[in-house]
């Protein structure tokens, strides 16, 4: 096997004909340490007399834990050495009050998702550079991975159990957390892990990236402020991972500043440095079966706390007609993703049930940005826009869709297309009521936005603190 890489305790091989094998290399102990690990950890569920689960705030929880085992350990075993007496203190509290074999993986940065299929069957990740891999971490029963299961819902205070199989839930730390168990979950108990990226991706890093170009950006950076007059309502759409979210998260520093955002998420993902916003979570219903708010009734609330933007983290039923219908009501600037593979799909599915969006309302979306995920042979996974659109009424009365951007795979580019624009001629009214010119508008923030990757400007604050200083005074809501 050829080593990929290595970091930390982890190193990546490739396999020929197979996914790369992800090898979490075993703590620095001998069988002598492990000892000593098991009789501190017995000593410690005997005298820390402390229940774990009256503790919310888990960093505290670990931390109050850790403390009373380093006085246990370092009490009966003075003689080991600093780094021996930190390595099996985390251990111990990862055992008693953590997550175990998975919080190696859950404190990895390069990894996105984390899978478990039950016990005697390896652990997967999805790596961001490396893709799908295969751990060697394994579950060696069946009652390891319940109490895993088991100790994961009572952080997030849902229940977990054969007459509620299905738990989809965030975690104290942001990451989303879904868990399915017998009798649905055939194989075992199953947790899926979509881990919380604590350094967001920002807009800065999308162009580093390629995953968008600087002239894009500014173009959506134009239609996100509409120019002060009229913003664009916008759906960022893709496949599963194909970056639609973290696409949208980037897009929302073009935000003004001064708006009140109202988000709305099933599992709140998105990250706001605005001041004046209200963040919004769908709720499953509780053992009796009430308590339950779905995202339609969300959004329905959000009309009424007068928003300056209303984000939806991802349309997928009744609650797209409610969107829409403030879309053609005034409610400019809406954003939301969407799960679709074309700009034809995204009608599709607007147009069918459970969304049920009437055609004569499709047009009040300005544009959808598809997003895509690719392999490459020397890069690994990449993910692209892969076309900007424009949903409107053709001659004959139907929707048709206008390509504004394009994406092509054998340079590597994202391209206008040239075809007239409906969002760039309202952009270009926009701009003339400014005394001021789109193209030389565009080209303005494009060379703004490369100026920032020089200066090698990328976190969320910075960002929007310069792209404030930036509009200045020319933008007035």
């Amino acid at each position: 096997m050829k080593l990929l890489e290595s970091y930390d305790n982890t190193e990546i091989y490739e396999r020929p004909g197979d996914i790369p094998l992800y090898n979490l290399l075993a703590p620095p102990l001998d069988r002598d340490d492990y000892l000593i690990k098991e009789h501190v950890r017995e000593r410690a569920i005997m005298q820390i007399d402390i229940d774990p689960s009256l503790i919310l705030d888990v960093n505290k929880r670990n931390r109050i834990f850790r403390e009373e085992i380093l006085k246990i350990l370092i009490a009966g075993f003075p003689e080991l050495s600093d780094s021996k007496i930190d390595t099996i203190s985390k251990m111990i509290v990862e055992e008693m009050v953590g997550y175990g074999r998975l919080n190696p993986l859950l404190e990895d940065e390069g990894l996105e998702e984390i899978m478990v299929m039950g016990a005697n069957s390896p652990v997967y990740v999805y790596h961001k550079k490396f893709g799908a891999c295969e751990t060697n971490v394994i579950f060696n029963s069946t009652s390891e991975v319940e109490n895993i299961a088991e100790k994961i819902a009572r952080d997030v205070q849902r229940r977990i159990d054969r007459s509620s199989p299905i738990m989809d839930a965030r975690l104290p730390d942001g990451s989303r957390v879904n868990i399915t168990i017998p009798p649905i979950a055939l194989d075992g108990v199953s947790v899926t892990i979509r881990k919380f990226n604590r350094d967001p991706i920002s807009i800065i890093d999308l162009i580093k990236y390629g995953t968008i170009s600087s002239h894009l950006a500014a173009f959506l950076w134009i239609c996100i402020d509409g120019l002060g007059f009229s913003p664009n309502n916008l759906i960022v759409a893709g496949g599963t991972a194909s970056g639609k979210t973290a696409t949208l998260n980037a897009l929302l520093v073009f935000v003004p500043k001064m708006e009140r955002i109202i988000t709305i998420e099933d599992t709140a993902e998105l990250y706001l440095q605005h001041k004046n916003k209200v963040r919004l979570e769908t709720r499953p219903p509780n053992i009796e079966g009430r308590g339950e708010v779905q995202m339609d009734e969300l959004l329905k609330n959000a009309l009424r706390m007068r928003p300056d933007r209303i984000v939806v983290g991802e349309v997928r039923g009744p609650e797209a007609k409610t969107l829409f219908t403030a879309m053609n009501t005034g409610h400019d600037g809406s954003m939301g993703t969407l799960h679709a593979n074309t700009a034809h799909d995204v009608l599709t599915r607007l147009t069918s049930p459970p969304m049920d969006v009437p055609d004569t309302m499709i047009p009040a979306l300005d544009l959808v940005i598809m997003q895509q995920k690719h392999f490459d042979r020397s890069r690994g996974i990449i993910r692209r826009v892969s076309e900007v659109s424009e949903l409107t009424i053709g001659e004959s009365g139907g929707i048709q869709e206008n390509s504004v951007f394009t994406w092509n795979p054998k340079t590597d580019k994202i391209m206008s297309t040239g075809i007239p624009s409906r969002t760039q001629f309202k952009l270009e009214g926009a701009a003339k009521n400014l005394g001021s010119d789109f193209t030389a508008e565009l080209d303005s923030r494009r060379e703004f936005l490369e100026s920032l990757i020089d200066e090698n400007v990328r976190k969320f604050d910075e960002i929007q603190s310069r792209v404030s200083e930036y509009v200045g005074g020319r933008i007035v809501r």
